[in-house]
């Protein structure tokens, strides 16, 4: 009878016979029979538990993968004319995989030996293990322009959209990716400059009709000055990053944490973990770990990949694509937490007692490996009893504490009242060609609100870490309302039937109980809209004055420094503060804090705009087709001129001149926000609910034109009326009237 082989005989036998690895063709291999079969089967079951094998259907499989973005090799081409490429960086046990190019049409030629970043797709049942998508040839980042194509007798011009450019670009015959006379298209530098002294540019996409919804991001980047091409230099430095190792590191590879992001998330900076605390000291408690990716260990200070990321500022998110604020290398590859694969992070473990507070809290620097990575909608399933196949075998051990610890931290949360407004958050869908799809508002999941609420107690973690090791950071500070806008808002609660106290120190627990009396009221919409506009603007700093809608008194950025500056450096403060590494905050970083804060507060209202100016003009693509059409929504703002309204199918504001609303006089009222009609009497208020008819709608400034027909399910008075209108007015209005009457009384009565 043959002896059983070792663990690692087998682990050889299964990396050098890919292709034969259930466990007859095992036993077969080492003439393992009879008793000696069950012995096989332990070791087996032994080797998968310690994660060195991963069983598949009856075949064992090393478990490791490649991750979603790679760097690879090309190879020459095959018999058939196809290219393959090889993994440079593939770290399992068996053989490299297959992976097979999809080259685009508008895709460079790409040539045995060249490296590039691509994009890889599992496949099954093929001759290959993945196929890859070019993001790029590593080495090369040619200069990208946006502009008009301008068709001439051999190839044409390119005339930028960029504002204040007056410089033009030569495209060849051969160059022209078959534009069209007045397209929108993208192009590349192609070499030195031509005849008439003009650079040469090479048409890489084409993007139609300059309104089309798919020029509509790229026009706004360039319109608000968003970088979106990366130096060389910074290309460079991410295309020479390597994988950190374990070296100095905590080892949290074996703690099962997970990734929970939307599900077309192409990248994941924050993995979670949580468990029941063993500790008879904290009965009811909980340990929950976050794993924020070590952005810090490979960005460093004054690199030109830092001088990049601070430029940026943030990441934009658009539709149809992501500005990022750093490269793909390492926003889609090195520093995201991929399942299954070993990645660098930041980590911190909070201890919750049974009320959901944070009663201590410990910060390290590991190296970690995500047990799954899963989305939001998958992970709200399994919760209410119906897991896929990926969350079944992760909720007695992952899911179901994570919601454990979540409905205790909830409690927390609950006596501390941050404010709690409802401003539900849209979301538009779109074609492969870049048409709109669908727009809806996103469902809030309690996934959502879980990963929302660890990511807030790391944050506080950070600020308070760092706090106490006197560590200069950047607070992410939110003050106190301004007294004027919160006056405003009390005018507003009062004259609505609500009460919000005076002559007291403002909490966000006075608020939510103003929220609360209007939920499921017909002042609701106002309510909530003008809390929102009595707000200050949250903005980055180096000292500390609190954040007042979150209702804490330290806060700092910390989760997410794939696409925030701010959260790097909180991590350079942490390393600096812990003594892990040379790569913390330099003296410069400490210098220009003051000014960091002030450009990076810039840069995140600069996303905001562009990313707010490219839905409105996707939304008014998608209506275009429906002009003549009525939609029900309600008013949610008043000006001199008009109206502005929000639509309540797609969340679309439009604006109703007043000038078409019939043919009285509209007295403006700045204070009350209302408008109203010189002759019927008709008040138009914020929060009142309308039905409008779409005139307009024009997809290059992305504005909406009304025509108002009802006002709560009146019609609208057709011309001057005598007399005073049908209409009953809010009691909103009949109670500010009437104070104003009284007022009126008393001030003639003290003369």
């Amino acid at each position: 009878m043959s002896s059983l082989p070792t663990k690692q005989q087998i682990l050889d036998w299964i990396s050098a016979h890919p292709t034969q690895t259930s466990k007859r063709d095992i036993a077969r291999a080492f003439g393992i029979k009879g008793q000696q079969r069950i012995d096989l089967k332990r070791m087996l079951k032994e080797l998968e538990s310690e994660g060195h094998l991963e069983k598949r259907r009856k075949t064992y499989r090393d478990p490791d993968k490649l991750p979603p973005v790679s760097v690879l090799e090309v190879q020459a081409p095959d018999a058939d004319g196809d290219l393959f490429a090889k993994p440079l960086e593939w770290q399992g046990d068996g053989p490299e995989p297959k992976i097979l190019l999809m080259p685009r049409a508008s895709d460079p030629a790409m040539g045995g030996g060249d490296r590039i970043l691509a994009r890889l797709t599992e496949v099954k049942g093929e001759g290959h293990a993945y196929e890859a998508r070019l993001i790029r040839k590593i080495g090369s980042n040619p200069r990208r322009v946006l502009g008009i194509f301008r068709k001439g007798a051999e190839g044409g011009r390119i005339v930028p959209i960029d504002k204040g450019s007056d410089k033009e670009w030569r495209v060849n015959a051969g160059a022209t990716h078959g534009a069209k006379d007045g397209e929108l298209v993208e192009a590349e530098s192609a070499g030195p400059r031509g005849r008439m002294g003009l650079p040469m540019a090479r048409i890489v996409t084409r993007l139609g009709d300059p309104t089309a919804p798919r020029a509509v991001s790229l026009i706004a980047i360039h319109q608000h000055g968003i970088p979106d091409d990366f130096p060389d230099d910074a290309i460079a430095e991410a295309d020479r990053a390597k994988p950190e190792g374990l070296g100095k590191r905590e080892d949290l590879r074996d703690l099962p944490l997970v990734t929970i992001d939307p599900a077309d998330a192409r990248d994941h900076d924050d993995a979670v973990h949580a468990r029941a605390d063993e500790d008879p000291k904290n009965a009811g408690g909980f340990r929950v770990w976050v794993a924020i990716a070590d952005v810090a260990a490979y960005v460093t200070p004054g690199s030109a990949l830092d001088r990049e990321a601070r430029k940026r500022g943030n990441s934009t998110y658009f539709p149809d694509r992501v500005v990022p604020m750093l490269p793909d290398r390492l926003s889609g590859d090195l520093c995201s937490l991929h399942e299954g694969v070993p990645r660098a992070c930041i980590a911190v473990e909070m201890v919750l007692n049974a009320a959901g507070e944070k009663i201590r809290h410990r910060f390290t620097r590991g190296l970690m490996k995500s047990v799954a990575s899963l989305n939001y909608g998958e992970v709200q399933a399994a919760r209410d009893g119906t897991p896929n196949e990926k969350c079944e075998p992760l909720m007695d051990d992952v899911i179901g504490p994570l919601y454990a610890a979540y409905e205790a931290a909830a409690k927390a949360r609950e006596a501390r009242q941050p404010l709690d407004l409802d401003l539900p958050e849209r979301r538009i869908e779109l074609t492969e060609e870049g048409q709109v799809k669908s727009v809806a508002f996103r469902d809030r999941l309690d996934a959502h609100r879980l990963i929302e609420e660890f990511m807030i107690l790391a944050n506080v973690a950070a600020a308070e870490e760092l706090f106490a090791r006197r560590r200069p950071l950047l607070y992410r500070v939110h003050e106190e309302p301004d007294p004027m806008r919160l006056d405003a808002l009390r005018e507003v609660a009062q004259a609505s039937g609500f009460n919000l106290a005076k002559g007291q120190v403002l909490h966000t627990r006075h608020l939510n109980t103003l929220l609360d009396q209007a939920e499921g009221t017909e002042f609701d919409e106002l309510i909530n809209m003008s809390t929102l506009r009595s707000m200050q603007q949250a903005y980055y700093a180096p000292e500390n004055f609190g954040h007042f809608g979150l209702a804490l008194k330290a806060y700092a950025h910390f989760t997410s420094p794939i696409r925030r500056y701010a959260d790097l450096i909180v991590h350079r403060a942490q390393i600096t503060g812990h003594s892990w590494g040379k790569d913390g905050l330099s003296p410069e970083d400490i210098d220009h804090l003051e000014q960091t804060a002030e450009h990076i507060s810039e840069t995140e209202r600069r996303s905001m705009a562009a990313e707010r100016d490219t839905n409105d003009r996707y939304l008014a693509a998608y209506l275009a087709d429906r002009v003549g059409n009525e939609f029900a929504g309600r008013i949610s703002g008043i000006q001199r001129f008009g109206a502005f309204v929000r639509l309540d199918e797609t969340g679309a504001d439009g604006l109703i001149p007043i000038r078409t609303m019939g043919r009285e006089f509209f007295h403006y009222d700045g204070q009350a926000q209302t408008l109203m009609g010189a002759d019927s009497g008709l008040v138009l208020g914020v929060g009142d609910e309308v039905t409008v008819r779409l005139t307009e709608a024009e997809p290059v400034s992305g504005g909406l034109m009304l025509e108002l027909l009802e006002v709560r399910g009146n019609a609208m008075p057709r011309g001057p009326q005598p007399g005073r209108s049908k209409l009953k007015r809010p009691k909103a209005v009949r109670a500010k009237r009437k104070g104003e009457k009284t007022a009126r009384k008393v001030r003639r009565t003290r003369r």
